[in-house]
């Protein structure tokens, strides 16, 4: 929503026209064909790389952009709407933004060795927290890291929905190193590991949309983690994952925006130049009305998550903000996807005009990497004063 919302600085135009010329290289068939074909978009990434845009967040110190998450957000809001959506913005924003809690948390080495790889686009990074038998429920995890009595661990589990695993060196992943499942947060700790293959076991999972970026299964068996490899503190894992969680909302909803821009400017000039009955379909109420709704949706949308945005920037509390813009953009952007495809007739399914694509990526965000329900939950919860519903 970046190019139609309200006026931009000389900066974050310069950031908007930087990352559209890029994105201008890989028109709709470059999409589709990865899409369909499940194959990585290298030749996407390299070029955001080389242009800088993978390190924007990354500190200077380590090569980075040193900017900030309102930067982060506009550069993925671009890439979604120039009509990679999901396969594009998904490839680069592990990199640019799942360090984080090193950046906040991680000891000198770590940083040291991994962030100046990351900012030059050379580092790819998955993220394994999510189980088969704990979902949502954080608290449940079982995958255990172990002391190996040398200063090290040996972690052993399994995880699912872990985006580029396959291409990924490294994961950030939380594992248990004390306690047992369900006994609360307190045994949890993160650490950044190597995707070795003689101890991981990854297989891709088979999935709606969103397939030029593969969602994995990794099983871990008895890999060996060297003590630096710890982020942060020994059992506070889940603490430092949960400083990044509203930077992750932000950056969802700028995708989730880009999204249904594109698929809400597909619409339009169908509806423009489609004509039946002797007339444009765009002349039709019943075309106009859910396009224009869909506007403004999207809208409200990117203006709370720039509000987010900013407050996050600023150090300021914005879970309300964060959570709020995640979960409009999640509306909208399906509603916008979901018009395209109505707008367009039988021919929004066919894979040739691309909103099909558009719709199947944008209700993912309606469920990942939280769901809308739970969002309610915090609202209802934590601005609200509600009692806890589980």
């Amino acid at each position: 929503m970046a190019s139609n919302s309200t006026q931009h600085s000389d900066h974050h135009t310069a950031i908007i026209e930087g990352v559209d010329r890029v994105c201008s290289d890989f028109g709709d068939e470059y999409w589709s064909a990865k899409d369909q074909a499940h194959e990585f978009p290298w030749e996407f990434y390299d070029s955001m790389a080389a242009g800088g845009w993978v390190g924007i967040a990354i500190p200077e110190q380590y090569g980075g952009g040193g900017q900030g998450i309102a930067e982060g957000a506009l550069v993925l809001n671009r890439v979604a709407a120039s009509g990679a959506a999901m396969n594009g913005s998904t490839a680069i924003h592990l990199t640019m933004f799942g360090l984080a809690p090193v950046i906040k948390f991680g000891n000198e080495q770590l940083k040291d060795t991994f962030l100046p790889r990351a900012a030059a686009g050379d580092l790819h990074v998955a993220f394994g927290v999510t189980e088969p038998d704990a979902g949502t429920d954080t608290s449940r995890i079982s995958t255990s890291a172990v002391s190996d009595g040398m200063g090290g661990f040996t972690i052993s589990g399994r995880k699912i929905w872990t985006s580029k695993a396959l291409e990924s060196e490294v994961c950030l992943l939380l594992a248990r190193t004390d306690g047992e499942p369900g006994e609360g947060f307190g045994g949890l700790s993160l650490f950044l590991v190597d995707l070795d293959p003689q101890h991981c076991d990854i297989a891709p999972i088979p999935k709606l949309g969103r397939n030029a970026v593969a969602s994995c299964e990794v099983a871990y068996d008895e890999l060996p983690v060297e003590g630096w490899r710890l982020v942060g503190e020994r059992g506070r894992g889940f603490q430092h994952i949960l400083h990044g969680l509203n930077a992750e909302r932000i950056l969802l909803a700028s995708m989730a925006c880009g999204i249904g821009e594109v698929a809400l400017q597909r619409a339009i000039g169908y509806a423009k130049e489609r004509e039946v009955f002797g007339r444009p379909i765009g002349k039709n109420q019943a075309i106009s009305h859910p396009l224009a709704k869909a506007h403004m949706e999207l809208q409200a949308a990117y203006t709370m998550m720039a509000v987010a945005a900013e407050r996050y920037d600023a150090g300021l509390e914005c879970g309300e903000q964060a959570n709020t813009a995640k979960y409009l953009a999640a509306e909208a952007s399906y509603f916008a996807a979901d018009q395209a495809v109505q707008t367009h007739g039988g021919l929004g399914y066919a894979v040739e005009y691309q909103v099909e694509r558009y719709w199947r990526e944008a209700r993912l965000q309606r469920l990942a990497p939280v769901s809308q329900e739970m969002t309610l939950n915090y609202i209802a919860q934590n601005v609200l004063g509600l009692p806890k519903s589980y």
